[in-house]
């Protein structure tokens, strides 16, 4: 698979789909599936197994890398592991059943994990009155 460009803003994936409060991403990169599942412990882990979470991206893209001081050509080297590549304005993780307080902290934990900058969205009809319910 080729490296590609990651010109633009998200085309999809750039709203709030389940959760009430979600990360949306701010840069262009490549996320790992170590980072990943990284910030999704550290998620579950603050929420102290309550409510729900979805993982918003899935890393499917091959990276390979040849050995260390091995000459140029023979061909292309081993997969190395897979990422996820995320652009501007896609939601990563989101989050509900926890409250307002709860699901902002849970992730700023996740958003440490990350390589990219991140933004704390929440869903537009939600209500801050009625929280505690």
């Amino acid at each position: 698979m080729q490296k590609g460009r990651m010109k633009g803003e998200a085309q999809r994936g750039h709203q709030l789909a389940f959760g009430s409060f979600g990360i949306k991403s701010l840069q262009s990169k490549w996320i790992t599936g170590r980072q990943i599942e990284a910030a999704r412990i550290a998620v579950t882990r603050h929420m102290q197994r309550q409510g729900q979470v979805w993982v918003r991206i899935f890393p499917d893209k091959p990276i390979t890398k040849k050995p260390a001081e091995v000459r140029m050509g023979k061909g292309k080297g081993n997969p190395e592991g897979f990422v996820a590549p995320v652009t501007p304005g896609r939601i990563l993780f989101e989050i509900e059943g926890v409250p307002f307080d709860m699901a902002k902290e849970a992730l700023r934990l996740a958003a440490q994990k990350l390589s990219v900058t991140t933004k704390f969205v929440v869903r537009r009809d939600y209500d801050y009155q009625n929280q505690n319910a």
